[in-house]
């Protein structure tokens, strides 16, 4: 299986900190974050062209809305963006006693909720506050709740395909995480361990799951992405990329057969970006033999 990947990247503008990738099969487009550039953009499959919104803060998350446009989780807060007119509308603000927060990645559930979590940005180059995070939940109602506190960086995110186990990486842990999960509440509880990732797998960051229920993993500075079985626990499938600051990854395109994998050019020294020139760009795979499932819209 492995002999028939290809490896190639689409999106050549580099991104400093490319996360949150998301298909939006109406537009056949890839939508996606520059975190660290403050901008949402989207990448259109049939011109190859990027267009992008900037926004006022450091933007963590993009999720599609039903009726159009996008929910975004920036700063500290929740907001509707207006692809067309640009205009961003605040939802609400969290986390107003913590200035160095920011909201980090984020996934809406099988029924429309956005959950997105927080995270403590560095003070000096790898040193930051810890447990300072948390992971919440936006209703379609526009309410929200707190589903958990003390996180170092909340970051991938997905469901189970019978809608009953939430999987989620606090990157600092270097795991992967499954909780119990009420589809009709959205709560989430019982945590339990997943996978640890080996020391040379990095850290994970972005995640999500394929149409066999399996999880794909983004490693951050190990340049590749793990398949793991959340049944047994373990890596059945490595695929290396062309750069090391892998960040997140999706599948999209026809019948959601391409996966798209984000990665970032911040935190790299000048000796090694003179040495990675694909480092910021998005990358296509095709061949892996497995396919995704459609993302879910947020219900607001």
């Amino acid at each position: 299986m492995c002999s028939s990947i290809r490896i190639e990247p689409v999106v050549k503008e580099k991104n400093r900190m490319g996360e949150c990738p998301v298909w939006e099969e109406r537009e056949d487009a890839l939508v996606y974050v520059d975190i660290n550039s403050q901008k949402v953009c989207r990448w259109s499959a049939a011109t190859g062209q990027v267009q992008s919104v900037a926004v006022d803060a450091r933007v963590g998350s993009v999720a599609l809305r039903q009726c159009g446009g996008y929910a975004i989780a920036l700063g500290t807060r929740f907001a509707f963006l207006d692809w067309d007119t640009q205009a961003v509308t605040t939802i609400l603000e969290l986390e107003r006693d913590k200035p160095n927060n920011r909201f980090n990645d984020g996934k809406v559930d099988p029924k429309g909720r956005f959950f997105a979590g927080t995270m403590a940005e560095e003070t000096a180059p790898g040193v930051r506050a810890r447990r300072q995070g948390a992971l919440y939940t936006l209703f379609p109602d526009l309410s929200v709740i707190k589903q958990l506190d003390q996180v170092d960086i909340s970051n991938g995110l997905d469901w189970s395909l019978d809608h009953r186990t939430f999987f989620h990486i606090d990157s600092l842990a270097y795991a992967v995480h499954a909780f119990s999960y009420d589809v009709h509440t959205g709560k989430i509880a019982c945590p339990r361990l997943v996978y640890r990732l080996e020391e040379e797998e990095g850290m994970p960051d972005g995640m999500c799951i394929d149409a066999e229920g399996k999880l794909w993993v983004a490693c951050i500075d190990a340049g590749r992405v793990i398949r793991v079985d959340p049944e047994t626990g373990k890596r059945i499938q490595t695929v290396r990329l062309p750069t090391p600051r892998i960040t997140s990854c999706c599948f999209g395109g026809k019948d959601y057969a391409e996966m798209y994998v984000t990665s970032a050019y911040d935190g790299l020294d000048e000796a090694t970006l003179a040495k990675e020139p694909h480092a910021g760009k998005i990358f296509k795979i095709t061949g892996l033999g497995v396919k995704g499932i459609p993302q879910n819209f947020f219900a607001a």
